[in-house]
């Protein structure tokens, strides 16, 4: 047998360690969400850009992609970032290569691809061995200057190579491209911008740096997306998310009405919001049309090419287009909302929600850096050149002995050295001077270059000693940019507009949004709901539960609102398109609102709007209400009658004529002045009439100047002129006496 192999410092035990879980865990979790923060998710707001990004970038400017020079495969740039400095898989390199180069998706594309890169119908872009990508002018500003020593560099993921912390970023690639993404415990979303606006902007803020946001609000108006769009929402709100970097914009579809003659007429969408799939708005449209929740709408057409043109189709020429439009945004992503959250890292190294003014303020200083360094570098050549240069004329000066010393001197350099006083670098490079620079021009040349490189030397000297002149430089440096992508170039101008979401009555919209047909509405005594198509004539054929029976049933359209008034004194609001349908006994009013369990409906009715109800509660209680005060926006109700146990609402009747009728379950009448009612919005009311035992049986109102109706068993219809009523007339609140001979045993008006 074989020796016992034991695991490393193991002396024969189980060599096994105890861990804490909790802190293993937070450790390891915490590395995680570090290295998400950090390494994938966040950009760099110096350049805008996350590391698989800038990795492309680089990769792309080694591989010599200039705009001006040819394309490479997509699979020969994805290979050497993933090879060099990059080492994830190879699809998610080649999404984010693809992304740089869409029109639709960036709005100034850092990548100029050839080939198939998708479209805004959302459909894949081609495999990477079949397209080919460069650089754009954009890109090689956000490289400008990366071989003069302009950016810090750090070691690869295997340490055979170095790339670059960030780019030197001389274009503001953060707000002008924008940036989306999901960390761990934070995310960010950035829009787009015009890149000419973020430059004034940056310009104005290097002349005052004191400016506040709303300073620089008038110069950057707010997102500009590259699929156009309008804006709707107010300045005041737009101005606020970027004071604090957190909010949203609502972004609608660009539209026009064309007309078809004979009074007909098209809706077309020019512009959808940004990162809106096209093909399935349309197929989303199509499903609304065929499920009649837009009953306004024809048809949906996509006759796009290679701008976007989506025709739409009224029901008719009556048909107002604003309505049907507000209808769609309501509905569909025609309209979308995109929200602003400006985490970004600070410094490269800090996550930190960032105002307007801060993310400027941090890519100026940068700049600046950039600048410093890029100079420093400069300033290092120069100083070099000019010691080679001084070198070179010293041995013009005296050429022939510098001959005699290389061809008779066993070791010339250090006798050169000594003989004039040279450096190494000096008598190094007089020693690798060609014969045929010897003739009498070139001292001439020299001359001239020393002159300029001392020139150049003090006015870089002079610049990093003075902080106004860095400032502006980097101005000047700005002003080329804005003026490369200045509004009046086709990349430059602006495509998203602002403007104040149309005044339109919701009313209006919501029944738009519904097909308008004739239902009865079908309530129980138990407090089933539902709806049967058409008006119905007889409702004898109506079935029911075991134990259940008809309460109430009624008319109404599918855009009305049906209101429910419960024993508890509450109003619920239910559309009635989305009462349960007839087939079946409906479903039970709880599952539709939030009604307690301990109440019942005690009435309902269609909404119109204007009249005034008189609400009645079981013990005598009530006041009067307008109708418009009654409707609820939410599940829960609204509470409009005050009752506590065993009181209980009981009764909700419209409002006619100037006296009320009250007739208690004691058989006792009582006719009084409808204006000693009090008219409130929520309240327990007054005493209509007083009992001793039992409760109210029924309430009407009426015009004492026409008589009190009621009706029998038999439908037979019963008059008591004003004259008559003598008796029973008095103030609220009284007893009442026996009701007339004649009047019905249910001790009901009818």
């Amino acid at each position: 047998m074989g020796k016992e192999v034991l695991p490393p410092g193991g002396q024969g035990g189980d060599n096994i360690e105890a861990v804490d879980l909790k802190k293993a865990l937070e450790e390891r979790y915490l590395a995680y969400a570090l290295s998400t923060i950090m390494h994938r998710a966040l950009p760099d707001m110096r350049d805008g850009l996350k590391p698989v990004q800038r990795r492309i970038m680089h990769a792309m400017r080694l591989l010599r992609l200039n705009p001006d020079q040819g394309f490479a495969k997509c699979a020969r740039i994805v290979g050497e970032v993933m090879g060099k400095f990059h080492p994830h898989g190879d699809q998610s390199i080649y999404d984010a290569l693809v992304r740089l180069a869409q029109e639709f998706s960036v709005r100034y594309p850092l990548a100029d691809g050839q080939g198939n890169f998708g479209n805004i119908d959302g459909d894949n872009p081609a495999a990477m061995r079949y397209t080919e990508a460069r650089m754009t002018e954009v890109a090689t500003l956000l490289l400008e200057g990366i071989t003069e020593d302009a950016v810090d560099y750090r070691p690869t993921y295997n340490e055979e190579d170095e790339e670059p912390v960030v780019l030197p970023g001389a274009f503001p690639n953060l707000l002008a491209n924008g940036s989306t993404g999901i960390a761990v415990g934070m995310a960010t979303s950035i829009p787009p911008h015009n890149a000419a606006e973020i430059c004034d902007a940056a310009l104005h803020l290097i002349d005052h740096p004191d400016a506040t946001v709303d300073d620089l609000m008038q110069i950057v108006q707010g997102p500009d997306f590259p699929t156009g769009g309008i804006i709707v929402d107010s300045r005041a709100s737009i101005v606020e998310a970027y004071r604090t970097g957190r909010g949203a914009f609502r972004t609608r579809a660009r539209w026009e009405q064309e007309d078809q003659g004979r009074g007909t007429y098209v809706v077309v969408v020019t512009e959808i919001p940004y990162q809106v799939q096209k093909a399935k708005l349309v197929e989303k449209i199509a499903e609304l049309i065929l499920a009649r929740k837009l009953p306004l709408l024809e048809d949906v057409r996509d006759e796009s090419t290679e701008d976007i043109r989506l025709v739409l189709v009224p029901k008719s020429r009556t048909v107002d287009a604003a309505i049907l439009m507000e209808s769609l945004f309501k509905l569909t992503e025609l309209e979308s909302r995109i929200s602003l959250n400006m985490n970004v890292l600070s410094r490269g190294r800090v996550p930190n929600v960032l105002s307007l003014k801060e993310a400027l303020a941090e890519w100026l200083a940068h700049r600046r850096e950039v600048l410093q360094r890029r100079s420093r570098h400069r300033l290092g050549e120069i100083e070099r050149r000019l010691e080679i240069l001084g070198g070179l004329l010293i041995a013009y000066l005296n050429i022939d002995e510098v001959i005699r010393i290389i061809r008779e001197e066993d070791e010339p350099k250090q006798v050169m050295m000594a003989r004039w006083d040279l450096t190494d670098l000096q008598a190094e490079s007089i020693l690798n001077m060609r014969l045929r620079n010897l003739r009498k021009l070139e001292e001439f040349e020299i001359r001239k270059e020393f002159d300029g490189l001392t020139e150049e030397k003090k006015q870089i000297e002079a610049l990093l000693a003075s902080e106004p002149k860095q400032w502006q430089m980097i101005a000047c440096q700005i002003r080329l940019i804005r003026d490369k992508f200045g509004p009046e170039t086709a990349l430059g101008r602006r495509r998203t507009s602002f403007a104040d979401a149309p005044d339109v009555d919701v009313e209006e919209i919501h029944n738009a949004m519904v097909e308008k047909e004739p239902i009865t509405v079908v309530v129980s005594d138990k407090g089933w709901l539902r709806a049967m198509k058409g008006h119905l004539s007889e409702f004898d054929s109506l079935t029911f539960k075991e134990g259940d029976k008809l309460k109430m049933a009624f008319h109404a359209q599918t855009t009305d609102k049906v209101l429910l008034f419960s024993t508890g004194g509450k109003f619920f609001t239910i559309g009635a398109d989305r009462l349960p349908g007839g087939r079946g006994h409906g479903e039970p009013v709880r599952l539709i609102v939030d009604m307690e369990n301990d109440q019942d409906i005690a009435t309902a009715f269609i909404f119109q709007g204007g009249r005034k109800l008189l609400l009645a509660s079981h013990q005598g209680y009530g006041f009067v209400v307008p109708e418009d005060e009654l409707v609820a926006n939410t599940r829960k109700g609204r509470q409009v009658m005050n009752v506590k146990t065993p009181d209980e609402a009981q009764m909700a009747i419209f409002v006619e004529g100037d006296h009320v009728a009250v007739i208690g379950e004691n058989r006792k009448l009582l006719v009084f002045p409808l204006d000693q009612l009090a008219e409130m919005t929520r309240g327990k009311g007054v005493r209509l009439q007083r009992y001793k035992d039992g409760g109210l049986a029924d309430i009407k109102t009426f015009s004492l100047a026409d008589g009190l109706t009621w009706q029998d068993s038999s439908s037979r219809t019963f008059t008591r002129p004003k004259e008559e009523l003598t008796e029973w007339l008095g103030d609220r609140a009284q007893a009442g006496r026996m009701a007339p001979k004649g009047f019905p045993r249910t001790g009901k008006f009818g």
